[in-house]
């Protein structure tokens, strides 16, 4: 469990503004704000916090650093769009009914995600804490001129932005979602500082439909993004086999001075919009290979945003305080704390799980055989096409 990695550290910041509950699709929208509202209960309830581990409040985040990453005539969209949701639905901006329908207050409240992410980075960066995360992040899949995927505005991408702005030179973003992180890669897709690493259900299965393990960056920086596309059925041990063999060594060759890292839950057996098969004791073992490449490959600097995940009340409060408590170098009670579960409850009416560990995964054999496959060839891509370009052997 949570705690077992490199071993407690200095400095911790949970990043975290009530106002982004303020993101909000409205009723029945899969990307439902109570998960990260239920998150942040349980780290308090879990005594994760005090000690050199803060909750920190991000301060407003100046426009024109959205405007470095993403289209003014797009901005202008979504501010027009916030203002007046009832406006007609701007398809060309990927707004609309479906993923990403327009909400009153949408551009603030994404300003907000986005300020949350960019002061974890500076966190981090200026050294005042060793490692940050933002649950409310992860929005990967905004494009410069396109909301897509449930994300407006592109936090993870202003983040990389803001650190290379400030003086970082090599960045190394890992996205363990169950999406292809494709708005980050596209931004950063002809940029050599920045290692763009995504683990995901096969775009021959799932949105956004990208990732292939061929796909390894843009013309000015090939192999820049290496994609490790998985079978549905994957279980954790095969794509933390996967992980192990090529990724870890990825890593350590490119020497990143900053590791950040998108921790999507989805990829959990029991996830309604995708088919892989880890389990929250899996996602803990995730987390601790990324804490130990943070301190081996990358002085320790870890910025941690959050992601998709849309078993609200049962897998991403676990899941998500599971990383945080490997952040902060801290234990887990074997059970979630009964104040929690009430609170659940009384948010929801969904019962939580009482422990913090999951039952095996059963998969069927030939499920498992094309799981292994598949995994596979994208490693053996992976090591002919991006490895070598590192200098990286595995």
């Amino acid at each position: 469990m949570a705690g077992e990695g490199p071993g407690a550290v200095g400095r911790v910041a949970l990043v975290w503004d009530e106002a982004v509950a303020g993101y909000d699709f409205g009723s029945g929208h899969p990307l439902a704000p109570v998960r990260v509202e239920l998150t942040i209960d349980l780290i308090r309830r879990c005594g994760l916090l005090g000690n050199g581990v803060d909750e920190l409040r991000p301060p407003p985040m100046d426009e024109a650093r959205l405007l470095r990453v993403h289209r003014d005539d797009f901005v202008d969209t979504v501010k027009r769009l916030s203002a007046d949701p009832t406006a007609m639905a701007e398809l060309e901006y990927g707004l609309g009914a479906g993923d990403n329908p327009a909400f009153p207050g949408m551009h603030p409240a994404s300003l907000r995600v986005c300020a949350a992410s960019v002061e974890a980075a500076r966190q981090v960066w200026e050294g005042h804490s060793d490692h940050a995360f933002n649950p409310a992040g992860g929005l990967h899949h905004a494009m410069p001129a396109r909301a897509a995927g449930f994300c407006i505005y592109n936090d993870p991408a202003i983040a990389i932005d803001w650190l290379l702005e400030h003086g970082a030179e090599r960045i190394c973003y890992i996205d363990v979602d169950v999406h292809h992180g494709d708005g980050v890669e596209v931004m950063f897709r002809d940029d050599p500082r920045v290692l763009t690493i995504s683990l995901h259900e096969s775009g021959r299965f799932l949105f956004p439909g990208t990732g292939a393990a061929d796909d390894i960056g843009g013309p000015d920086a090939l192999g820049s993004a290496a994609n490790l596309p998985m079978h549905p059925g994957t279980t954790g041990e095969v794509w933390l086999g996967a992980f192990d063999t090529v990724v870890e060594p990825l890593v350590r060759a490119f020497a990143p001075d900053v590791l950040v890292t998108q921790l999507g839950c989805d990829t959990h057996a029991s996830d309604p919009l995708a088919h892989l098969a880890l389990t929250v004791d899996d996602m803990a073992a995730v987390y601790r290979r990324l804490h130990r490449l943070s301190h081996e490959a990358a002085a320790g600097r870890w910025v941690a945003l959050g992601g998709g995940g849309y078993q609200l009340v049962s897998v991403v409060p676990r899941a998500w305080t599971t990383a945080f408590a490997e952040m902060s170098g801290r234990g887990l009670p074997i059970e979630t704390p009964m104040p929690w579960q009430e609170f659940a409850v009384e948010r929801t009416g969904v019962t939580p799980p009482r422990s913090f560990t999951d039952d095996p995964v059963r998969t069927s054999e030939g499920m498992l055989r094309q799981a292994r496959q598949t995994a596979e060839e994208s490693v053996r891509a992976l090591r002919e096409l991006v490895l070598p370009r590192h200098g990286a052997r595995s």
